[in-house]
């Protein structure tokens, strides 16, 4: 078990007064959501994971997902008015967000980037969420995430 990290996102998370709870995990290179759902013991569909993608103008973006589901970036783009949006190289990602991929949180990111929420998110009680570190997961109320993000809500899941 790793020890609880202190982060730009657990910082900001205590500042807005936002109540979580801390889940440390064993992070497994490239075992994504699956892994850590299975090491908390807790279902995949709402473990959600940040992504960071880019528009066709190099625009970033967040887009918050269930983590047994995948975004259609051609939903996403006609949604926002965009002609594409793809997810970003990870060196590109770590620049824009100020995380490591695999530890990127939505909370507290380097720079403040708009970030789509998919919309079923909501109907979960709990979710768990990256605390700004790899092996490293917050749970809180998804209205949080709406109250703090102010996130725009979208309907781009696919099915796995």
């Amino acid at each position: 078990m790793s020890k609880i990290p202190s982060t730009p996102a657990t910082r900001l998370l205590r500042e807005q007064g936002v109540a979580y709870t801390e889940h440390p995990y064993r992070y497994e290179e490239h075992g994504g959501t699956r892994v850590s759902a299975r090491e908390l013991g807790v279902d995949e569909h709402a473990t959600i994971k940040t992504l960071v993608m880019e528009d066709e103008d190099r625009e970033p973006l967040v887009v918050l997902m269930h983590g047994d589901r995948e975004v259609s970036t051609k939903a996403l783009a006609r949604t926002i008015g965009k002609k594409t949006v793809q997810p970003c190289r990870p060196e590109v990602a770590n620049r824009h967000s100020g995380y490591q991929v695999g530890g990127t949180s939505p909370f507290g990111t380097r720079k403040k980037l708009p970030v789509y929420l998919e919309r079923s998110i909501l109907e979960l009680e709990k979710v768990y969420i990256n605390g700004g570190s790899r092996g490293f997961l917050v749970g809180l109320a998804p209205a949080e995430i709406v109250r703090v993000l102010a996130p725009v809500l979208v309907d781009v899941a696919i099915e796995k």
